[in-house]
């Protein structure tokens, strides 16, 4: 229910701050507190007397509460109005910072706050500052989505590429451009030192003839310096920056194998006769490993280069989201069209869209019809028609035929805004799933290292001739194929191409853990209002039972209902409208939660809904009137009663027709093992009706909240993952307790966020796409991860030397090298097999 109150006592902009903070802080009220005029309007779950609001106000500070009266409506001050605009053009200059805090009553000034808190002038709350211009980008970590840093770089932890926290196609080109520059850099030192080593293998060695040995090896020292120093020593830092915090990465191995070899080779070019015979080859000089190295290092910038490619893709969807937000619209004022930025807009402008525009802000159609392609939103291919009235959303596309809106939604709270924030945080939330990931990888690589050191040892000791030479080749191979990186990204790519595609489906996931937990599910609560019918309920007929007439019963029950928001009120008015029916003022309005309203009018007491309702008003039961009605509800309809002054004059009947998908959704999840139970606050007749309808086994009816806050309780008791899916304010409770709450979009924000999935389009094929995106998803991680394992194990077995004894195969630090990079891209491609997944 909403009320709307008269405030007095407020100043200022912190003032209204203070008393919008005071209301929302007592339980089961949300408000929004406006400065002129002075008012507050209240939406509460259940009827809260003025007087506990004022005893609340009373202690913040002078402020007072009383009934709204737009006759008693103070005229508006034009110093203080303009003094708001003042205000408000303020803050607008300080755009830019998004983020950061600033006092509502501006004690110091412009100064802005990096944290939450209160103001340490006044000790208002600090406010934070709302953007709707592009931010700075920032940049976070794909395996340690904690890091968020200002600029580009490498994770302080795990030392991977920093990528963009919304990605953009001119950051992402940057930093593959600035790869690409350096493994193009090595690739030219690399190949002259890779040619001349090669050379020196073939029989009879025909380099020899013009460069001798110790010539060679100085000319490869030499090329090989800006492979080290410049194009790979991003290697070398990350490895140092794992040791010093001691989160060893693939990066400690690559930088201690890579650093080995190199000064392994420096000290044997320049101090030949501190290694033992067997180390030593032609003229008297040590076999030398600095080919190696330099093609080890370009190898891994080709990886980190194709990498960085791959990554781009998997935050494709967030992009394609990002590019449907258009720059322009065109504002309508004053009989005039002038083209606007999109940041310009304001609540309340009209707007034209012309044929194949994109819409620019959520709003409603004030003139004309239109075909809506919703397609990139909702996920459904074929275009919705729309005439005026109509709801239109940002990021949609217009047919053939220009048409009016008007914005009523616009920057970060229209809904494509809402869908790119929520996919951009669920994309860096982590999966329950990536625990395993990070424990193993938190041991693999004090494992690996202590097995290239027992490499080395056994080969030192079982090795036959050069047997030091093997012991230390065999160990850098070991050091430079092992992989953490396929392990930590397994599941957050596989998340972050997961979320995406079920955005683009009309599948919006709040995180991570929402995923893994919807292929869980073994039951599925639903309500009936809303969820499984279309939420747009009509009234059918007003039978009248008493002495009164028709006319009278229609402006009963509209007078009543025009403070509730329910949906079978919207009914009402909307019937009552048609008939031209007075509406009279209400004293005492009450909302009886999963029962009806109440209210005074005309000095008689009223009652509209249920029958718990008529026995909780101690109405008079007539046995032949309940009979009447229950043959309605068989048919599924619902019905309300109406008292007046405890007699029962008549009742209304509404019907709600089922939403054409919901029987076939059903079908489909029951035939996948899911038990699906309808709790309703209708009534047994109605409910049983929709039931068999739809197949449904199970259903409970006159169902309040807490009964079904109780159910779900009560299954998770038993051992059941469930589900709720519902889009009421009633539904809230039991959304917020379910194993994953899913809320229509079209209901309620309150049932939105209380959900871990919202479905925009609210239908329950929704949850048979998310269903089959959560199977689809956790697929592909459970097969990156057996991958990244299966993987290592080997790689490490092999690179060991463990098939020589067997079948002499044994593995150079280069083609490590070259396995080790493809392993993590491979694990990406894979990840993008998700968006080939059929919704």
């Amino acid at each position: 229910m909403k009320h709307t109150y008269r405030i007095t006592g407020m100043s200022c902009d912190g003032c209204k701050s203070k008393v919008e903070n005071v209301l929302n802080s007592i339980d089961g009220v949300k408000a929004e507190v406006s400065l002129n005029p002075p008012k507050a309007v209240i939406t509460m779950q259940d009827h809260i007397p003025t007087e506990k609001l004022q005893e609340a106000l009373s202690a913040a500070g002078k402020y007072s509460i009383g009934e709204w009266n737009d006759e008693k409506m103070p005229m508006h001050d034009h110093t203080t109005h303009n003094h708001g605009h003042e205000q408000s053009d303020k803050i607008v200059s300080k755009k830019g910072s998004k983020g950061k805090y600033y006092c509502p009553m501006h004690c110091e000034g412009d100064k802005m706050y990096n944290k939450p808190g209160s103001c340490p002038v006044c000790g208002m709350n600090l406010e934070k500052e709302h953007d709707l211009k592009p931010a700075k980008q920032q940049y976070t970590c794909p395996m340690h989505t904690e890091i968020i840093r200002d600029t580009p770089g490498s994770c302080p932890i795990c030392g991977m590429n920093l990528v963009p926290l919304e990605p953009t196609e001119e950051n992402e080109y940057a930093t593959y451009k600035k790869l690409s520059k350096k493994f193009w850099i090595a690739v030219g030192f690399t190949l002259p030192i890779f040619i001349i080593a090669m050379v020196e293998m073939i029989p009879g060695n025909p380099i020899s003839k013009y460069i001798s040995h110790s010539t060679s090896n100085w000319i490869q020292f030499i090329l090989s310096l800006p492979v080290v120093f410049y194009a790979g020593w991003i290697f070398f830092q990350r490895a140092w920056t794992s040791f010093k915090t001691w989160k060893l990465n693939m990066f400690s191995l690559i930088g201690l194998g890579a650093s080995s070899a190199f000064i392994f080779s420096v000290v044997g070019l320049f101090f030949p006769s501190l290694f033992p015979e067997e180390f030593r080859g032609h003229g008297d000089t040590v076999f030398l490993y600095f080919e190696s190295v330099a093609v080890i290092l370009t190898l891994m910038l080709l990886g980190q280069l194709l990498e960085a490619r791959a990554h781009s893709q998997t935050s494709g969807a967030i992009k394609e989201l990002i590019k449907l937000s258009p720059s322009e619209a065109v504002l309508v004022k004053d009989g005039k069209e002038t083209v606007i930025s999109i940041n310009d807009i304001k609540v309340g402008d009209v707007l034209r869209v012309k044929p194949g525009d994109k819409i620019p802000v959520d709003g409603s159609i004030t003139q004309g019809d239109c075909s809506i392609d919703e397609s990139m939103i909702m996920g459904e291919p074929i275009p919705v028609e729309k005439e005026e009235g109509d709801k239109v959303n940002s990021g949609t596309i217009n047919g053939t035929k220009s048409f009016l809106m008007v914005a009523e939604k616009v920057g970060e709270e229209t809904l494509l805004s809402q869908i790119i924030q929520m996919v951009n945080t669920a994309s860096r939330s982590r999966a329950p799933i990536q625990k395993l990931a990070d424990t193993i990888s938190g041991y693999f690589v004090p494992i690996v290292i202590g097995i290239a050191i027992l490499t080395f040892i056994l080969w030192a000791i079982f090795g036959s001739q050069n047997a030091y030479v093997f012991a230390f080749t065999n160990t850098v191979a070991v050091l430079i194929i092992a992989c953490p990186c396929a392990l930590g990204l397994a599941t957050p790519m596989s998340i972050m191409v997961g979320v995406g595609k079920g955005a683009q489906n009309g599948v919006l996931i709040k995180n991570a853990e929402a995923i893994e937990v919807m292929n869980k599910v073994d039951v599925l609560i639903i309500d009936k209002t809303g969820t499984i019918t279309e939420g747009k309920p009509s009234v059918e007929k007003m039978v009248v039972t008493g002495d009164k007439s028709e006319d009278e019963l229609v402006k009963i029950v509209a007078s009543v209902n025009q403070y509730s928001e329910h949906p079978l009120a919207e009914a009402v008015m909307r019937y009552a409208s048609k008939k031209n029916s007075r509406v009279e003022p209400v004293d005492d309005f009450n909302a009886v939660t999963g029962k009806g309203v109440t209210g005074k009018l005309e000095g008689k007491d009223v009652a509209v809904g249920n029958k718990k309702l008529m026995e909780h008003v101690n109405a008079e039961i007539i046995q032949e009137i309940i009979d009447s009605a229950e043959k309605e509800q068989s048919l599924g309809k619902t019905v309300s009663f109406i008292s007046v002054a405890g007699k029962i004059e008549g009742y209304v009947c509404i019907s709600d027709a089922i939403k054409p998908s919901s029987s076939e959704a059903i079908k489909t999840l029951m035939n996948e093992g899911i038990d699906v139970v309808m709790l309703t606050g209708d009534n047994k007749h109605t409910a049983k009706a929709v039931a068999g309808t739809l197949g449904l086994k199970h259903f409970k009816a006159d169902c309040l909240p807490e009964d079904k806050l109780k159910e779900i309780k009560k299954l998770q008791a038993e051992g059941k993952v469930v589900a709720m899916a519902g889009d009421g304010i009633n539904d809230a409770p039991a959304l917020a307790q379910a194993s994953i709450g899913i809320a229509m979009g079209t209901g309620t924000d309150v049932a939105i966020e209380s959900s871990q999935i919202t479905l925009i389009k609210g239908d329950l094929q929704g949850i048979v796409k998310a269903r089959m995106l959560s199977q689809g998803v956790m697929g592909n991680i459970k097969q990156n991860l057996f991958f990244a394992f299966v993987y290592n194990a080997l790689g490490i077995l092999v690179a060991a030397g463990v098939l020589y004894p067997a079948f002499g195969i044994l593995l150079s630090p280069m083609i490590a090298a070259v396995a080790m990079s493809l392993s993590s891209v491979s694990v990406i491609v894979n990840s993008l097999r998700i968006k080939g997944l059929k919704l």
